[in-house]
Parts: C-alpha cells; structure tokens; sequence
C-alpha cells in the first residue's frame, strides 16, 4: 500500500526545454539529446527520492506533453492539428491548447514507455511506475471530418487503439512493471456540459462514450496478477488553468465497474466537488485523494490536509485512503506555474503528512539512487 503518491509529471528544467526546442530543430543530435534527459530523469528520480515518497516516476521528462509517448511512437496523428481546447483560470484568464487528430491508420513505430520504464528500473530500486494514456482520452483526437479518411467511425480508431495499448501494457509487464497509472482527464470532461457538447458537434456522443470507455479500459488492463493499475482523473492541467468543473457524481460508475484498484482522484479545490461521490467506490479499491495543489504555488497546512482526510473518511475508511497532489506539475513542456522549490516543498508535504497520517513507510534518509545516496 502506497501512502504517498505522485500524479506523473514534474516541472521540465530549464536545459531540456532549451535541448528538445534544439533537437526539434535539428541542431542538437539524437545523443545529446538522450544525455540531457537522462540527467533530468536522474534529478527527478533523486527528488522524489529526497522528499520520501513512497512511490515514484521519471516526471514524464521524455515527453512534450502527458500524452505525448502516443504521439512520438504511433504514426497516424497530426501532433497540432485537432480541435483546440480552452483553459481557463479563477481570474477568467483563458487560452487554447491544439490537441493531436488521427489522420491515418495507426501504426505503432516503437514501444510508447518501455525506455522511460527501464531506464527508470535502473536508476532506483524503489517502488516506482509508468503512467500511459487511456484509450478514452484519445477519444478526443478523433474528429469526424479529419479522420474519416482514415477511420469511418471512432469505434474503428478506439479499435486499433485499444489494441496497441493492450500491447504496450503486456510489454511493461514483461519488463517487470508492477503499477501502472493510466491517465485519463476526459472522463471528468464528461462531467463538463460545454464539453459535451463539444463531443457531440464532433460526432461523439458522451453518454455513450462513457460505457464505451470503460468497456476499453477494462479490456486494455485486462487481468494480471500482482501488478497495481490506478485511474487518474482530473479537470484539465495546463500552465496552472484547467477545462472543466464538476463533481464525479455523473462518471461514478467509473468507480464501479472499472477494473482498477487505484484511483487518484483531483480534490483540490471547490471545482472538484464533494467526497459524497467516494461512497461508490468498491470497498476492494483504494482512493488517492489529490488534496495538494499543483497549480498553485500556496503551501497547504498539515492540518489542512489531515483535516480533509478526515472528511474523506466518511465515504471511505482511512486504510483505504493515500494521498498525493491533485496532478502533475507539467502535463505539457511549458508546466505550471511553481518554482522547483515550491514543487520540491509540496512533495515533501505530500510524504511527511502520510506518514504522520498511516505511519511510517519507509525514511527518506534511507533512500539511494542506484550507487549513490540522495
């Protein structure tokens, strides 16, 4: 049992958003390229490492974006060219993201986590996981003008899609994975009514996709022992603003009739809604409660999030409970809107504050990176 969870992406540091803008361009080589992430990969692992989580990722440095090991392995997407989406923030501040589009058949080039995976298995032996994306949130890069010519019906594309995301999982697991964290903020868009509308006016309808998403989801995890699958849900994460609104209420079967046993679930502000939804959630299932801002740079109190848990608890009883940020600190290259420092402080929160709330998992002193303390 994991007590303290990290969502997946950390902030890109500087040099390697300067390399990937170099190496886009043609003037840095492939080598060079792969030494720089491997440095920040190294840094994250000995961060997260540092703070005393009790699991942990390589911050999605080798992606552009959360979805991006998608777009780089399997050929068929225009990576811009799909409907934009807006975010927003409290202040009214708004931008659009372009989103990828199928445009051809999809044909899997390379593995889409194998080198973030083993790279990762080298650097550390401690509990660690991959995050890849879920098919019902590639549901939204199809679009029924720009794709037909490609596939006639989204079913056609979420078809080849489950498959090689079937295969990608198997592929983990034969190299030694045992938790894998598939992402999926879509399903929170379902809760959205401008979004899904915007489903529809795409050729998607959303109560149907709802039943069809976990029908995918279930047969992408499929049934294998001893390794850990979790759902993560959010409402959007882009450069500190978010896309939707809403409890989970409307997607709770989610919850139900899913396979997963972890859920990480956002909970960080009123946006989120209430705990009432939890109480669907089978009593064989584990809830992460996302109770620390990534998109703020605020420190929460202890007591704050001690006091949360507490609430939570109503729904769903504390051995059942862990606890994590409510998102990555970087879904897209550019990151939110934090300091590393601020990052580093709010994972150490997310640790310290578990293990006064379950005890003690393990000591952060006690952690290495593969041939050298941290």
């Amino acid at each position: 049992m994991y007590r303290s969870d990290v969502v997946g992406s950390l902030l890109r540091p500087a040099y390697l958003k300067k390399a990937r803008e170099e190496h886009e361009a043609g003037r840095l080589s492939d080598a060079e390229f792969k030494r720089l992430e491997d440095r920040a990969v190294d840094e994250a692992v000995a961060l997260q490492l540092r703070t005393g989580l009790d699991v942990l990722t390589d911050g999605e440095m080798r992606r552009y974006a959360f979805y991006g090991h998608l777009i780089d392995a399997v050929e068929g997407f225009d990576k811009l060219g799909g409907w934009s989406i807006p975010f927003r923030n409290e202040a009214g501040e708004e931008f659009s993201h372009p989103r990828p589009v199928v445009v051809s058949r999809l044909r899997r080039k390379r593995p889409m986590c194998a080198e973030e995976f083993t790279y990762l298995r080298a650097r550390t032996d401690h509990p660690a996981k991959t995050t890849l994306l879920s098919a019902q949130q590639a549901a939204a890069y199809y679009d029924a003008k720009k794709s037909s010519g490609a596939y006639a019906t989204v079913d056609a594309f979420l078809a080849d899609l489950v498959d090689l995301l079937r295969d990608e999982v198997a592929e983990l697991i034969r190299l030694g994975c045992t938790y894998i964290q598939v992402d999926s903020p879509q399903y929170a868009a379902l809760i959205d009514s401008k979004i899904r509308e915007g489903y529809r006016q795409r050729g998607n309808d959303p109560d149907r996709l709802l039943d069809l998403s976990i029908e995918m989801d279930n047969a992408v995890i499929g049934g294998h022992p001893n390794v850990v699958f979790g759902l993560h849900l959010c409402r959007g994460n882009n450069q500190s603003k978010f896309y939707a609104s809403g409890d989970y209420a409307p997607i709770a079967k989610v919850f139900r009739q899913t396979k997963y046993q972890r859920f990480l679930l956002e909970f960080d502000d009123e946006r989120s809604g209430g705990f009432e939804p939890l109480a669907q959630v089978p009593s064989d299932r584990t809830v992460v409660l996302g109770l620390v801002s990534t998109k703020k740079s605020a420190l929460e109190s202890k007591d704050e999030l001690k006091s949360r848990v507490r609430a939570a608890e109503k729904f769903v009883p504390l051995d059942r409970l862990a606890l994590s940020p409510q998102c990555g600190f970087a879904s897209t290259m550019e990151g939110n809107l934090l300091s590393e420092a601020d990052q580093e402080a709010k994972l150490r929160l997310v640790a310290e504050t578990a293990r006064e709330v379950w005890g003690e998992a393990r000591s952060p002193e006690s952690a290495k990176v593969k041939g050298k303390s941290v």
